[in-house]
């Protein structure tokens, strides 16, 4: 009579984890509230982001080249449904490759996407950033994206304070974020031939030191060398460390300010996703959510019980 009870008792219990597992093998799904996001990732691509001062494995990588894996790794923990649109900045402007699409359906093409990302993509060599972020707000004013602009902040030349961008016009149109990249400990900056190949790093006598477009920030008899139509900004050489690169923090955090934007500095993946998953960036809404884990749950659970029983009646015959 035991041994009948003890066989039917097993049957059932396998026979009910049979049957969850193929209620998971036909993907039900849950209708469920989620948070979904919508960015479009703009990627500084001027010199100083060649500039190595993160580590992947031990080895030095440059700052372009670790935006790159972090996005990458980013994808993977952004909810399906999210979008991501990608853009690249250099000079004065940024210019969109493609708008936000959904992270999962297009996972493969966003990646590949971020993966070729090359600095010799820039079609000019200057660095505006304060003109850059205005431009790719005003750029993107119309789209319902959050912008994300990265960049390590160097303007290159130095801004000249008399004319920075007004961001009155765009303060509050556009939700999003600046991106800091880089070490707060300035490095060199790498330098190339014209063929791409590295040929060392600028020097102090390879790039300006002070902005000379426009009008000097400093009163003209303050001026060593000063001639309104030869040497508006002087006749004395400027020495400066122009030619060294560091993350301007303080900078972009007044931008950010500026423009109604938050700030995060990039350090790793987890932070990242951290700071751009939040609150302001989140819609919410009902999406079929897979929950074949419940069923596989269920099953693990029934199959436990048949181990857990045998193990018992073992133990009791082992007693006697």
């Amino acid at each position: 009579m035991t041994s009948n009870y003890l066989k039917n008792y097993r049957f059932w219990l396998l026979s009910l984890a049979l049957l969850a597992m193929l209620v998971a093998f036909i993907r039900p799904t849950q209708n469920q509230p989620c948070p979904i996001y919508n960015y479009t990732f703009i990627i500084d691509i001027t010199r100083s982001m060649n500039a190595a001062d993160y580590r992947l494995d031990g080895q030095a990588v440059s700052r372009l080249d670790y935006v790159k894996h972090s996005l990458r790794g980013l994808l993977a923990k952004l909810p399906c449904h999210s979008k991501v649109g990608l853009g690249l900045f250099t000079e004065r402007r940024s210019t969109l490759l493609f708008e936000p699409i959904d992270v999962c359906q297009s996972f493969n093409e966003i990646d590949t996407a971020l993966a070729n990302v090359d600095w010799r993509m820039a079609w000019a060599a200057d660095s505006r950033i304060a003109s850059g972020l205005l431009n790719t707000l005003q750029m993107l004013e119309k789209l319902d994206t959050h912008v994300i602009f990265i960049t390590d902040g160097q303007e290159a030349p130095p801004v000249n304070p008399r004319y920075r961008s007004d961001f009155a016009a765009v303060k509050g149109k556009a939700k999003g974020m600046i991106i800091g990249v880089g070490g707060l400990q300035a490095v060199p900056i790498p330098k190339f031939n014209n063929k791409g190949e590295p040929d060392g790093f600028y020097r102090p006598n390879d790039v300006p030191h002070r902005s000379t477009f426009g009008e000097a920030d400093v009163n003209s008899e303050k001026i060593q060398g000063y001639n309104a139509r030869n040497a508006p900004f002087g006749s004395e050489a400027t020495v400066g460390s122009e030619h060294l690169s560091a993350l301007q923090e303080n900078y972009l955090q007044v931008l950010s300010t500026e423009a109604g934007l938050h700030y995060q500095r990039l350090t790793n993946v987890g932070e990242l996703a951290k700071a751009l998953q939040i609150p302001d960036f989140a819609e919410q809404q009902n999406i079929a959510v897979d929950v074949r884990w419940q069923a596989a749950l269920v099953a693990l659970c029934l199959l436990v019980l048949v181990y857990v029983r045998i193990v018992c009646k073992q133990s009791k015959l082992s007693n006697y």
